[in-house]
Parts: structure tokens; C-alpha cells; sequence
């Protein structure tokens, strides 16, 4: 398993995702709720401290 700066959550429901980052260096929260479209999800990701270690809850 390689090493992760930052961990994701994401709880996906039909009209919303919410999400969650935590920065492993900083220890910053970022939260966010998304339009649950997977260009919307991969922007946001993509603009974390990376890499990053994503995980989601349907």
C-alpha cells in the first residue's frame, strides 16, 4: 500500500454526496456536499493535497 497524504469519505445518496478530507500532515478537515456526478467528485478530489486514499458509503 503506497503512502497517503490525504484520506477521503464520501457518502453517496441520489441528490447529494457528502464529503470528507482529512490532510495526514496538517491534520485539516475539509468538507464539502457535491452535486453527485462523477466529474463534480474527481474535480474536488483532484483539488486535495495529494495523494490521496478515497472511500465511499452508498
Amino acid at each position: 500500500m503506497g503512502v497517503e497524504r490525504t484520506s477521503v469519505g464520501l457518502d453517496v445518496h441520489a441528490r447529494s454526496v457528502s464529503a470528507a478530507a482529512i490532510d495526514g500532515v496538517t491534520g485539516e478537515l475539509i468538507k464539502k456536499r457535491l452535486v453527485p456526478t462523477t466529474d463534480t467528485v474527481i474535480e474536488w478530489v483532484r483539488g486535495l493535497p495529494g495523494p490521496a486514499a478515497v472511500t465511499y458509503e452508498a
